[in-house]
């Protein structure tokens, strides 16, 4: 078994400017994203989001809130692909909390790898942040990393995701 992981702001959805996605009304997919999910489920991958959330953790939004944006999410991808991510695996510790879940620490990866009997080699960890790349290499995956980081931050570097789209054929396989 083989997944894609996705972090969620910023590879998902637009990220909120200096702060969280804290009402499904700021919800906004980033377009690309849809025909990197569709390509990557007609591949047979698992389609698991990863996502720290401290924005609960520092009480500006309360997890109900955290739980109506993703369930808007789902709905949106049910409605626009026919399908939702299959897993969502969310941390809400603060930074500095020394969570095993909390990126970069693999934990939130190795409980979907072992839920799922996944095998690491075979998995994709999407995310625009060096601490995706981190969790991924720990958890025994490969990574992908869009933004602006040194060729070696992470499996494969893109500078944007429209780039990656281009690729992404030779890599979900």
């Amino acid at each position: 078994m083989k997944a894609l992981f996705l972090d969620r702001d910023g590879i998902i959805n637009v990220k909120a400017d200096g702060d969280y996605i804290k009402v499904a009304s700021e919800f906004v997919f980033i377009d690309e994203i849809l025909n990197v999910l569709k390509h990557a489920k007609e591949m047979g991958y698992l389609l698991i989001m990863v996502s720290n959330q401290q924005g609960v953790g520092k009480g500006l939004m309360t997890q109900n809130q955290l739980e109506d944006v993703n369930n808007f999410m789902q709905e949106q991808l049910r409605g626009r692909l026919g399908y939702a991510l299959d897993e969502l695996y969310v941390c809400t510790d603060l930074e500095g909390s020394g969570s095993t879940r909390r990126k970069p620490a693999p934990g939130m990866l190795i409980e979907a790898i072992e839920n799922n009997v996944l095998t690491p080699s075979a998995c994709w960890f999407i995310g625009d942040n060096l601490s995706d790349a981190l969790a991924g290499r720990a958890a025994g995956v490969q990574t992908i990393l869009i933004g602006e980081f040194p060729p070696t931050a992470a499996t494969v570097v893109v500078e944007s995701m429209l780039q990656f789209r281009t690729i992404m054929h030779r890599i979900f396989i």
